[in-house]
């Protein structure tokens, strides 16, 4: 049974989700704002996080911020009463898997949370399928445990900087666009902007390249997307 963490600050809205998830046959545990979030996220392990954007004293931007700053990987959807796209952008940004904007439909809620279960499921066989370590110019990874070491020392990447990197190496020597990231990673049919592949794509050149302003690892193809060169 998976075990789902809801974060709200308006009761209501909190409990109706939790007795509906609770009837869809998830494990539900609340928390009314971040910090309580967060004291939860320490104490045990969810397979999924509803999380509330607009909270007084610590958003739901925070509470995401501070999770992927600890390491802790929980996917996360976003929930907020605002639809602005700049919102949409800074919550993907930050590491979460989906964005839902009230009012919203319970049915498609619990939709995507087993979409995203699905795919974490997924993810977790295929690695447990493959080797167990792959090796990206002088990093070494897991995609397993989700750890990468570069000489025995160990380099902090997110939950989704590993699975934009599982998915460049997946297609290693290939081109990948934006649109396939955002497709396949995201899983958003349509998506108002490239900027978050590209953040993401600084962001592993910054740990893994020893030159980032130079990448011989993870080249642009202008015009294109990515490209992910093994053997280096």
């Amino acid at each position: 049974m998976s075990k789902i963490l809801v974060v709200d600050d308006e009761a209501s809205m909190r409990r109706g989700i939790s007795d509906n998830l609770e009837f869809e046959g998830f494990e539900i545990a609340e928390a009314a704002n971040g910090f309580e979030a967060l004291e939860k996220l320490q104490e045990q392990q969810f397979d999924l996080l509803v999380l509330d954007v607009m909270m007084p004293k610590m958003s739901g931007f925070d509470v995401c911020k501070q999770m992927r700053q600890q390491q802790i990987d929980t996917p996360v959807i976003f929930l907020t009463a605002k639809g602005e796209e700049i919102d949409k952008v800074l919550g993907l940004e930050l590491g979460a898997d989906d964005y839902m904007t009230k009012p919203f439909s319970i049915r498609e809620l619990s939709a995507r949370i087993k979409a995203i279960l699905r795919r974490t499921a997924s993810r977790a066989n295929a690695s447990s399928e493959a080797a167990k370590t792959v090796q990206i110019g002088a990093l070494t990874v897991d995609f397993d445990s989700y750890m990468a070491h570069v000489k025995g020392e160990e380099v902090k990447l997110s939950h989704k900087e590993f699975e934009v990197l599982h998915y460049l190496y997946d297609h290693r020597n290939k081109v990948v666009s934006r649109e396939d990231l955002l497709s396949h990673i995201w899983k958003y049919d349509e998506f108002p902007t490239t900027r978050t592949v590209d953040n993401f794509i600084l962001r592993l050149r910054q740990k893994i390249e020893i030159n980032p302003n130079e990448p011989k690892l993870i080249l642009t193809v202008h015009g294109m997307g990515y490209k992910l060169l093994e053997g280096l």
